[in-house]
């Protein structure tokens, strides 16, 4: 009968190649708001506004905006993040800044 076969003796041997210098097969990607430093202020404020969007304590976030979504946890004594509401008011006019992640507008 000969010897058993293994399903890797269907395929070749394929050799894998070392990584760009200075990376490390164990190095683990960065933590969120780790690298919030090279972000430009604009896109560290969305990104703030999209991790608010998905903390579920503040409550569903479809079908109203932010700033609503905000005060009703406010009013519930959830206590929202104030840099939140900062954001907010300093972009009162911008959809991106206004409207969720799954609230639809125009672009």
């Amino acid at each position: 009968m000969g010897r058993k076969r293994f399903i890797t003796d269907s395929y070749p041997v394929v050799k894998k190649r070392e990584g760009p210098p200075g990376h490390s097969k164990g190095e683990l990607a960065p933590e969120l708001g780790e690298d919030t430093q090279s972000l430009s202020q604009e896109e560290a404020e969305l990104e703030l506004l999209r991790q608010f969007d998905l903390a579920w304590q503040y409550g569903p976030c479809t079908g109203i905006t932010r700033l609503q979504r905000w005060h009703r946890a406010e009013q519930m004594g959830l206590k929202p993040p104030l840099e939140v509401h900062q954001v907010l008011k300093t972009h009162p006019e911008d959809p991106r800044f206004q409207y969720s992640l799954w609230h639809l507008y125009p672009l």
